[in-house]
């Protein structure tokens, strides 16, 4: 297993984190808490699972426009995750991350994936994100 993974910076930027791994899309718009910052879609394999800190691993995000509202939110109100690792990134959450940047002076790194690099991240391990992309796997 690859030690480290080369991705593209959707929104660049560097975190480092647990992995909260689903192998299913996640809308932030109404399935994403953003005043806890846990999973509240009934229908997602990850139901009540926190978001907040981790970095989060998912096949892509269900873009609406008022996910990048939500995104915003878990933002400011600290309660976001560290970084969103994808292989489809929908650039309207993208938004809600560079408008964080320039309204709170933070924001988080979305890292867009090859499929089979994104399957091979483990639920539970601790990785870090850099800023052009890479995605290295940290012993514990």
């Amino acid at each position: 297993m690859a030690r480290t993974l080369n991705g593209r910076p959707i929104v660049p930027g560097t975190a480092q984190g647990i992995v909260l791994r689903s192998d299913r899309a996640l809308s932030l718009w109404g399935g994403v808490d953003p005043e806890t910052g846990r999973i509240i879609d009934r229908r997602h394999d990850r139901l009540g699972e926190s978001i907040v800190g981790r970095i989060l691993v998912l096949p892509a995000e269900k873009g609406s426009s008022t996910g990048s509202a939500v995104l915003l939110e878990l933002i400011r109100a600290g309660k976001a995750p560290a970084a969103i690792v994808t292989f489809e990134s929908a650039p309207i959450v993208a938004v809600g991350a560079i408008v964080a940047e320039e309204l709170y002076g933070g924001s988080i790194p979305i890292v867009r994936l090859a499929f089979r690099d994104l399957a091979s991240l483990r639920d539970g391990e601790t990785v870090r994100v850099r800023a052009e992309g890479s995605i290295e796997r940290i012993d514990r």
